[in-house]
């Protein structure tokens, strides 16, 4: 990576610094587990923001075309990857741990003073990746049975010796 591989958190976002560039895929090895081939390069940006909601934030930016596997046919899926987010900043986990959850509001993380860049690039990426990827016109394997209707209590009367 030609630029730096930590920042600090905190003092990134005060300076309204900015990190751009590109990182390849095969480099981020907990994104590689959830990937078919592993091949290309994701290009990122992350920009520090002084002041979101009363807290230092960083924005991060994600694109690229991860090759992904098909949870139902078993095949290539190219997922074109966009995301960005916003992450607020605190200085401590208890600070952290006493707000209340907010399932709309932007992610909130504990800023450190050396902070991997790869490790938000990967955060970013996994939660932006579908936990079962698959093709919109994709149908079952061929030689796949078709599904039998379920009837969960068909045996049920037989069971009460016939009785209504």
């Amino acid at each position: 990576m030609p630029h730096a591989s930590v920042i600090d958190g905190i003092e990134f976002a005060r300076r309204s610094s900015k990190l751009s560039g590109s990182q390849p895929v095969s480099t981020l090895a907990r994104v590689r587990e959830n990937l078919l081939a592993a091949e290309g390069a994701l290009r990122y940006e992350i920009e520090g923001l002084p002041q979101v909601q009363g807290r230092p934030a960083l924005r991060v930016q994600v694109g690229g075309v991860l090759a992904l596997r098909c949870q139902r046919c078993l095949g290539r899926l190219d997922f074109d990857l966009n995301s960005e987010s916003l992450l607020l900043l605190y200085e401590a986990e208890a600070e952290l741990a006493a707000l209340p959850v907010d399932a709309e509001g932007p992610e909130r993380i504990v800023a450190r003073k050396e902070m991997p860049v790869l490790e938000l690039l990967e955060d970013e990426v996994l939660l932006a990746v579908p936990y079962a990827p698959r093709h919109e016109e994709c149908g079952p394997r061929a030689g796949d049975a078709p599904a039998a209707t379920q009837r969960p209590l068909a045996g049920l009367r037989a069971l009460m010796g016939g009785k209504r």
